[in-house]
């Protein structure tokens, strides 16, 4: 599946700190610890309708993470997924009269040119589910075959992941049972399905019903994939086990990112007997809402990027309005939110569009110190703001070359292209 253009990404002078981040798992802030390539998956889109704000914040959050280990002098394999066949897609385009195909591949172009206006760093591997279905199926009969996973007795075909022989099952959410049984019923679950072993096995494979689209499946049954598979069988055959982050919304620590753990744990340790983390750590971002709700599809409460940027509004005041925010907090969308980023972005071009301005070096030091610190977007936007602010009072030491490289540094590390910057000269060091 064909992804989107990168931008032009700035080289700075010196080198990035050590990143650290939230790790769900062990419920605190660690570094990473990437090799020469920093290794991240980031759970992608179901293809049924428009990129909305909360779809572009937990993009943002991620793209600082590829931008900041970057900046420390790493290469990126980034992944993301595209879920270009599941029940909401199917719903929505029956609901609509719309072949799902169509569907799909409409809002996943509307999406890339989301991302592209954004300036999100694109993935190396872009991958859809339709793809992966092949792969999926040799990984289900893996499990199968060392009996981790059965068919459900009813004719359906549907196959399911025992989960009782899972031993790392929970390690990732930390949640105990009855939150797991809540949000497995509230996400797209079915603890309630009858002839299950246990009431959380999710479902690996769901075999063909009348009018659904199905493919080849397990033991020559058609069908088509679970939701979780997917990504497991796409990170294992892109990036493979203990990667560097695993990322995406809050909404999906479980169960989503709970059984994609359990089920490449599962299937290394059947492969080679190896026992490991699917990923050394679990980030996730916080939800945006709008009028005191989560925004979300089945609210109806949406605010879509590509809806703003039809009406004129540039992007990168729609990007500096979500990073306003730090990513593992729930936060409000307002138009008063919009228009200080509209008022901030304006004041940093003014900056940047000066003769001179206050020392760079600090502005450059700071965005890596805060960024570095757990993705902290809005200390990094105060420390642009206080330079803008002497750059344009003319108050204190000025250099000829700081506007040039702070125009570089917000771009390169923030994402946020001013537009108006010069060719950015070396610092010099002390």
């Amino acid at each position: 599946m064909l992804s989107w253009p990168a931008p032009l990404l700035p080289t700075l002078p010196g080198t990035g700190s050590v990143l650290k981040v939230h790790d769900t798992a062990r419920g605190e802030v660690v570094p990473t610890t990437p090799d020469r390539t920093a290794r991240m998956y980031v759970c992608g889109i179901t293809p049924y309708d428009a990129t909305h704000l909360g779809h572009a914040a937990t993009y943002l959050a991620f793209d600082l993470v590829n931008r900041v280990w970057r900046d420390a002098g790493h290469a990126v394999h980034y992944v993301q997924n595209v879920t270009d066949i599941d029940d909401p897609l199917l719903e929505r385009a029956d609901r609509d009269g719309e072949d799902w195909v169509v569907l799909a591949m409409r809002e996943t172009a509307l999406f890339r040119e989301d991302m592209t206006a954004l300036r999100v760093l694109p993935p190396e591997d872009y991958v859809g589910a339709v793809e992966s279905i092949p792969r999926v199926v040799a990984h289900i009969e893996t499990l199968l075959d060392e009996g981790l996973a059965y068919v459900l007795d009813d004719g359906t075909g549907d196959v399911y992941h025992d989960i009782s022989q899972a031993p790392g099952f929970g390690s990732e959410s930390r949640y105990d049972e009855a939150t797991m049984l809540r949000f497995f019923a509230e996400r797209g679950g079915d603890p309630d399905r009858a002839g299950k072993r246990q009431p959380l096995d999710p479902v690996l494979w769901r075999g063909a019903r009348p009018g659904e689209p199905s493919w080849p499946g397990p033991r020559g049954t058609a069908g088509r994939p679970g939701w979780h598979i997917e990504c497991a069988a796409i990170a294992l055959d892109t990036i493979g086990m203990g990667f560097d982050v695993q990322g995406g919304g809050s909404d999906l620590i479980f169960p989503h990112h709970e059984y994609s753990a359990v089920h490449a744990e599962a299937l290394t340790a059947a492969a080679s007997g190896e026992k490991g983390p699917f990923a050394r750590a679990y980030v996730h971002a916080a939800m945006i809402g709008l009028d005191g709700e989560k925004m979300s599809k089945s609210r109806g409460n949406l605010v879509f990027v590509s809806k703003l940027r039809g009406e004129g509004v540039d992007p990168m005041a729609i990007r500096l309005a979500l990073l306003s925010g730090h990513y593992r907090t729930d936060r409000a969308w307002t138009p008063a939110l919009l228009r200080e980023a509209q008022e901030r972005l304006g004041t940093w071009r003014r900056a940047v569009a000066q003769d001179t301005g206050a020392p760079a070096g600090p502005v450059l030091h700071g965005l890596r110190d805060r960024l570095a610190d757990d993705l902290d977007s809005p200390g990094a936007i105060a420390v642009v703001d206080a330079w803008a602010a002497a750059t344009i009072a003319g108050t204190g030491e000025q250099e000829e070359q700081a506007p040039a490289i702070v125009c570089d540094a917000v771009d390169a590390l923030l994402g946020v292209a001013l537009d108006s910057c010069a060719e950015a000269p070396a610092l010099q060091d002390g």
